[in-house]
């Protein structure tokens, strides 16, 4: 029970205070109905909404490795693409900060960045027999920094024989054609 607390604190699932009121009732507790009332409200990591990922770096090493679905992106994140695959799906991700810089390190391996519409992305890093290829407009704008508030993710590669990939999704016609017809 005090483990399960602990790490519902850590998640962010409750805070120090809620913690510390729940760890004291249920070292008081006289009955399992009391201490399921204490956890009957915290949803286990697996069952929350957004998937907070404690593990930084991502590698695919002779392997594939994906981030999709709803999951928090921190302001610097490691990639390591070893003769293997890193897509990250950003569409439904949420982005820690306005600025999120990739350090990515590729060697024959490929880094996949699935980037939604509104998001500027930035490409620096040093690249050898590598490729960098992606949608017209995965790069900065051509007269200078992105707008305003537009969020930003910066992919600085270090590649050796690796490629580096940009996709947008596409919007879709039929939604475009359905929407002008209501």
């Amino acid at each position: 029970m005090i483990t399960l607390l602990a790490e519902a604190a850590g998640d962010g699932r409750l805070t120090l205070g809620e913690h510390s009121e729940r760890a004291e009732r249920a070292y008081s507790a006289r009955t399992l109905g009391e201490l399921a009332v204490l956890t009957a409200d915290l949803a286990g990591p697996a069952a929350q909404p957004i998937r907070l990922d404690g593990r930084r770096p991502v590698a695919g090493i002779f392997s594939r490795e994906r981030r999709d679905g709803r999951w928090v992106v921190p302001e610097r994140l490691t990639v390591s693409a070893v003769f293997g695959e890193v897509v990250l799906d950003l569409r439904e991700a949420i982005l820690q900060s306005q600025r999120v810089t990739v350090f990515a390190t590729l060697m024959g391996g490929t880094l996949q960045l699935i980037v939604p519409e509104g998001v500027a992305v930035e490409m620096t890093g040093t690249a050898v027999l590598s490729s960098r290829s992606g949608s017209r407009d995965a790069g900065p704008p051509p007269l200078g920094s992105p707008p305003p508030h537009t969020p930003v993710i910066e992919v600085r590669t270090f590649a050796l024989g690796g490629r580096v990939k940009i996709v947008r999704p596409r919007r879709s016609r039929w939604r475009a054609f359905s929407r002008r017809r209501n």
